[in-house]
């Protein structure tokens, strides 16, 4: 008779792969783990044996993975999240108990009050978690990141979100014009005219596919900002505006926080924008999810807090 084929993956041996991947670090895998190193070391010489690959090598600066580790890694994700679904029963979760890594894609223009909040409670309810935080950029592709299992929940505020994945709203902001203290304007306010004629700090696109609220709304008023300085993120927008008579035009939320940080001066905004939707977004894998159920909820709540 011939032998049963036995598996040679576990969930176990899946577990240390991926946290193998994301540290790239033996021992803060095992103490993540609460394991010893050599029984990690010995899954990772097993899941070598099983692959035919070193998946992780060293370099200078540490432990780098494979091309083969980086293609095994968004299948081991989702396979781990799938054998999670059908182990946990319906409404299920303690977050205090939770070891997880949550995968977090937000924008940098994202106000960072929501953050911060968000981070703060977080860390309260599920003070064993970890919460990995992504910046997004024009070129990142989002939905596949979500459908691989590469990121949990994407932020964003796109004026038409994309119909194939899950959405919520998780705050509606203003629309603000934000200037150094002693612009000319700052005491007075922004006219139309004073807009128009005024030099802008213009942060570069967020996304090549679809334009941003304030854009749109420029476009169809065939209104052209004189555009002075370009800035390479969102953040280092504010810190340009010092000592200059140049306009940034963001959300009230964003403005806050650097004014209050810089000594900035918040306006309102002469034409007349829709307000800034921010949505949280995730896949059809993690819908029932009740982690992520208890996640998205966590970042609901951040945003009501902070309106």
């Amino acid at each position: 008779m011939s032998q049963k084929r036995q598996d040679p993956l576990d969930t176990y041996l899946l577990r240390v792969l991926t946290l193998l991947l994301d540290e790239r670090s033996v021992s803060r895998t095992a103490i993540r783990m609460q394991q010893s190193q050599p029984a990690v070391s010995a899954a990772l010489k097993k899941l070598r044996g099983i692959f035919g690959d070193e998946l992780l090598v060293r370099e200078k600066g540490g432990m780098v993975p494979t091309e083969r580790a980086l293609q095994l890694l968004p299948h081991a994700r989702s396979a781990l999240a799938a054998i999670d679904q059908l182990t946990q029963q319906p409404g299920e979760f303690d977050p205090s108990a939770s070891r997880h890594t949550y995968r977090l894609g937000a924008p940098d223009y994202l106000a960072p009050i929501f953050m911060a909040t968000a981070s703060q409670r977080f860390r309260r309810e599920a003070p064993n978690a970890r919460l990995s935080i992504h910046a997004l950029g024009p070129d990142y592709d989002f939905e596949t990141a979500l459908a691989e299992g590469d990121m949990d929940i994407v932020i964003g505020n796109w004026p038409e979100p994309p119909e194939r994945m899950h959405l919520s709203m998780l705050l509606e902001d203003e629309i603000v014009c934000l200037v150094a203290s002693h612009h000319p304007l700052a005491s007075t306010g922004i006219t139309y005219e004073d807009y128009l004629n005024a030099g802008h700090i213009v942060p570069l696109p967020y996304s090549r596919n679809q334009r941003g609220v304030i854009d749109r709304r420029l476009a169809n008023l065939r209104i052209e900002r004189r555009e002075v300085v370009e800035a390479q993120s969102f953040n280092l927008a504010p810190h340009l505006l010092k000592d200059t008579d140049l306009i940034f035009t963001t959300s009230r939320h964003f403005a806050r926080f650097y004014a209050r940080q810089l000594g900035l001066t918040i306006l309102p905004s002469p034409i007349d924008f829709p307000p800034m939707r921010f949505y949280q977004l995730w896949h059809d894998r993690t819908h029932h999810s009740p982690s992520h159920r208890w996640l998205r909820r966590l970042l609901s709540d951040a945003g009501r807090q902070i309106q």
